[in-house]
């Protein structure tokens, strides 16, 4: 049966509410869990450059038992609150926004991994961010406590090639990393450097080196580039602690 213009104009006019309707009250309602999930993956990725997580594990609660965190600036110093006066907290500050502003202006988080007893650092976890071959890539950077050894990485990306680039999330790719150093012996920044081509044989790399990718140098350049950038934005916060001038146990802001 023909149905008049009008019926017709009408008729998408409801269902373009009535499903738009729909469709808002379902991304209300799933905000709460989208909001927990990405908490969830963040804090696993944290603690995942330091630690074995299973898949069973109770990421929350070994996050809360483990980590405290701060927020400094380019100089090394502790910051609580913005330019507006809203409180930072670690865990808000969105690294990839940050990384659009000078880095002279932008906020760290850093992430101290805690001892068992709750007072000593073990290690530092420090976001990094940085641009692969397609777009962004990002991760953590594990350092110890004197700020020259790398404990452990990871690393993600938003559209690196399969099976080329894409290998930084590989675990093997991660834990050439591990035990590598930042810094030469009279303390300039070095940084660890991911080689051209791929030899697979790691003892032939010294401590500022590690194997390659193949087929992906511009994304193994960019992971370069990434470490070695933010070792030197997170340098004077090192400082600072080495110097003496920030406690190395849990003095935080949360």
């Amino acid at each position: 049966m023909q149905q008049s213009n009008g019926y017709i104009i009408i008729f998408s006019a409801i269902l373009t509410v009535v499903l738009g309707g729909a469709l808002a009250i379902a991304s209300v309602s799933l905000k709460p869990a989208q909001k927990k999930q990405v908490e969830l993956d963040t804090k696993r990725q944290i603690l995942s450059a330091v630690m074995d997580l299973d898949e069973n594990a109770n990421v929350i609660d070994v996050y809360d038992n483990r980590i405290k965190s701060v927020v400094v600036n380019y100089d090394g110093m502790i910051v609580e609150k913005d330019e507006e006066g809203n409180e930072l907290v670690a865990e808000n500050i969105d690294i990839g926004k940050q990384y659009k502003r000078d880095s002279l202006e932008r906020y760290y988080p850093v992430f101290k991994f805690m001892a068992e007893n709750g007072q000593d650092v073990e290690s530092y976890i420090l976001p990094v961010y940085g641009k692969g071959l397609w777009d962004d890539i990002f991760g953590y950077l594990a350092v110890d406590g004197s700020f020259k050894e790398v404990v452990g990485v990871t690393f993600d990306h938003k559209a690196e090639t399969p099976g080329l680039g894409a290998r930084i999330t590989d675990a093997e790719v991660q834990e050439r990393f591990q035990g590598k150093k930042l810094f030469d012996e009279v303390g300039k920044l070095v940084s660890v450097q991911m080689v051209k081509g791929e030899s697979g044989n790691p003892s032939i790399y010294d401590e500022y080196h590690v194997d390659g990718l193949s087929g992906a140098t511009k994304t193994a350049q960019g992971v370069n580039d990434m470490l070695k950038n933010y070792a030197g934005f997170y340098q004077n916060y090192f400082n600072r602690i080495n110097n003496g001038e920030e406690s190395t146990t849990s003095q935080v802001i949360r």
